[in-house]
């Protein structure tokens, strides 16, 4: 009797331990999913930052004033048709990646070969929609010619791009 009597309290004090354990697991792991969205978001920003003066992006020395945060609007809009190639480019985790002009605005058109330079919004890469976005403000210049003579044209814009949340 003292026997069964001990590989009982054994056993419940083996399935409360086993029960203590789980719930710290479920507690450590609680913000698990909250911590890996906040993380892809981070991401997606630091993207945003350096994607600006990537060589996909950036003016180089096509502009004479092309600073930090210059990107040059052909090379976008080429990029923009070519974007099927460049889908696992930038990885999985940007599902979008567009530019919206801030000024001058010239109203909610998206951007393809025959608007284009009077639109405002380019979309590099389409991917699924998110509501979630990062962005920063950038110059979006181009070369444009009036009267026959070539000149720099600079807009103000926001390089924005999408993440997901994850398990979203």
């Amino acid at each position: 009797m003292k026997i069964q009597q001990m590989a009982f309290m054994l056993i419940a004090v083996t399935i409360f331990f086993v029960l203590v354990g789980l719930f710290l697991l479920g507690f450590a792991f609680s913000g698990l999913k909250k911590s890996a969205t906040a993380l892809e978001e981070e991401n997606s920003l630091l993207l945003v930052t350096r994607l600006a003066n990537s060589p996909e992006f950036s003016c180089g020395d096509a502009f004479d004033n092309a600073g930090s945060n210059c990107v040059d609007a052909d090379k976008v809009m080429v990029l923009s048709k070519e974007s099927e190639r460049y889908s696992n480019f930038w990885g999985k985790e940007i599902p979008n990646i567009e530019i919206v002009k801030v000024y001058p605005y010239d109203g909610e058109k998206i951007c393809n070969e025959g608007n284009y330079p009077s639109c405002s919004t380019i979309k590099v890469f389409s991917g699924a929609q998110t509501g979630y976005y990062r962005e920063n403000f950038i110059s979006l210049c181009r070369k444009a010619s009036e009267n026959g003579e070539s000149y720099d044209k600079c807009e103000i814009a926001k390089l924005r791009v999408g993440y997901s949340e994850v398990g979203a």
